[in-house]
């Protein structure tokens, strides 16, 4: 056999890239015609060298002359296996071999064995072990489910909340209550979102009713004493709203029981005891505690209680006390009508009519009509 081209460069078949070059070069270089006066066998080993260089030089051949060296081989052994077997007759150190054992087949298949066969179908059966499986995998693309529902929708519902809390900061109103909505159209039980809500049924869609329901949901969730003080502070506000004053005193009551500086739960507490109970004394205890409280935080004092209780003082029959309520409001508030109006009903009850009428025509004249009738009846 003529050498290969792994031969002719000296390499193996296993030779990387670089070794083929590097033999190239060298034989190349070993078997040039000019360095041997142009002898004829030095050319032939030279165009030999520069063939295989050709072909191994390039992946794409190499692999290709790789892959017919496998297959030559692959022959050649076939070739020689085939050689060394011998005939069944050959004599070996002169004793003849016996005859092959005859080869042993199976009888020839039938005409129904040469035909395709329908297979009859056949009934599916289900039993324990597949139902319990079956059961199992709808249980858990269920859980799956939920789960995914869940999560959703609470990324959603504190989406919407944080959007909405950003919108109430800002005082847009209707823009924080549909973002509060949305909240609670995803997450019905989220406490902060039905608290905001509910102040803003209260404040900007007066509609106690709705704002109560939002309240009372908010509190059955687990709330701090402080936040609950507030929630129930705010539903006693929508029950004195649906002309309820019971159930807001007792919310106020449960207010103040939590937080016993919730100045505005005192001062409510003090104006439903006063106009709708009828119950001036305890009035008078809230409005001093509630303005206490006030003073305390350093916030500003509302003149409105003040009024409120010196009204209180003025039915206990502790006039002097309301005297003083009433011109506290009215250094405050020079132009305040009403303010003159319950001085000049003072007066009325102290049996001084003359400064009774200047007081109310005082009213008149800021534009507190309700003194009118009063006033008229002093000519």
């Amino acid at each position: 056999m003529s050498p290969n081209h792994y031969q002719v460069l000296g390499v193996p078949p296993t030779a990387p890239a670089a070794d083929i070059k590097r033999a190239y070069r060298q034989l190349v270089v070993q078997y040039h015609p000019d360095k041997h006066g142009g002898d004829v066998r030095f050319e032939d080993q030279f165009k030999a060298v520069a063939a295989a260089y050709h072909v191994l030089g390039d992946p794409g051949r190499r692999a290709t002359y790789d892959f017919q060296l496998a297959q030559t081989a692959r022959r050649f052994d076939e070739e020689r296996r085939r050689q060394q077997q011998r005939p069944a007759t050959q004599h070996v150190y002169g004793v003849p071999m016996p005859a092959p054992a005859p080869l042993r087949t199976r009888p020839p298949a039938g005409s129904r064995e040469r035909h395709y066969q329908r297979i009859p179908r056949q009934q599916v059966r289900f039993n324990r072990r597949d139902w319990t499986l079956t059961l199992l995998l709808l249980l858990g693309i269920v859980i799956f489910s939920l789960a995914v529902k869940v999560t959703m929708d609470r990324v959603s519902a504190n989406s919407n909340y944080r959007d909405g809390l950003r919108a109430y900061g800002q005082g847009q109103w209707s823009a924080a209550y549909s973002y509060f909505d949305e909240t609670l159209h995803f997450r019905p039980d989220y406490g902060p979102a039905l608290r905001r809500h509910g102040e803003l049924e209260l404040l900007l869609n007066h509609d106690p009713r709705a704002a109560r329901a939002d309240f009372q949901a908010a509190l059955l969730q687990p709330q701090s004493r402080r936040v609950a003080a507030d929630l129930l502070y705010f539903l006693g506000s929508a029950e004195s709203q649906l002309a309820r004053p019971t159930a807001a005193d007792l919310s106020y009551s449960r207010a103040l029981a939590l937080d016993s500086s919730h100045a505005a739960a005192y001062l409510a507490r003090g104006e439903t005891r006063l106009l709708a109970l009828r119950r001036p004394a305890p009035a008078v205890t809230d409005f001093t505690a509630g303005l206490a409280q006030r003073r305390r935080a350093a916030a500003p004092t509302p003149w409105h209680y003040v009024q409120l209780r010196g009204l209180a003082f003025a039915t206990l029959g502790r006039y002097a006390d309301a005297r003083a309520d009433y011109f506290t409001v009215l250094r405050a508030n020079p132009r305040d009508g009403r303010t003159h109006f319950l001085l000049g009903r003072l007066a009325a009850r102290t049996g001084d009519s003359t400064a009774a009428c200047e007081f109310y025509r005082r009213a008149v004249d800021l534009g507190y009509e309700y003194a009118r009738t009063a006033q008229e009846a002093c000519h």
